[in-house]
């Protein structure tokens, strides 16, 4: 029996190697959005902290100097996580345009699977067909051959 080869099977291995790719990229965008959620976290337990020893300063005796530094840092912390909740947002929307080409990407994928299937299965259709034909070629020669 004839072995199939499909003729379109380099769209299938580019459809799969684009598949992969997107894979890819949607597990770097997952990253990067980790690492953007991480370092806000990181920069919201700073501003607690920092809030705590304001707290603990207007308790205490302090010079309004050391409260003015505190408070200023209190603003660039809070303007750093303004913009870092910007950059999440950011790294979330790349994350969904990644999911939505990942999605896209398998949607192509399979399509040409499944007419790399159908093809095979015609092709075996046509191999099994044509096999019975000889075989029944051959019972009738078979047949014939005593009866002359």
């Amino acid at each position: 029996m004839a072995k199939f080869q499909y003729t379109y099977q380099k769209i299938v291995d580019l459809k799969s190697s684009e598949k992969t790719q997107a894979e890819w990229l949607l597990s770097s965008a997952v990253s990067k959005l980790n690492a953007e959620e991480m370092t806000l976290e990181n920069l919201l337990k700073e501003r607690s902290d920092w809030l705590e020893k304001l707290q603990e300063a207007s308790e205490k005796v302090v010079s309004l100097s050391s409260i003015r530094v505190v408070q200023l840092y209190l603003e660039f912390i809070e303007s750093s996580i303004a913009q870092k909740r910007s950059d999440v947002r950011l790294a979330k929307q790349e994350v969904e345009s990644s999911r939505s080409h990942l999605t896209d990407r398998m949607m192509d994928e399979k399509v040409w699977l499944k007419a790399k299937d159908h093809a095979r299965d015609r092709f075996r259709f046509v191999a099994l067909a044509k096999e019975q034909n000889e075989l029944d070629e051959m019972a009738t020669v078979r047949f014939v051959a005593p009866a002359r």
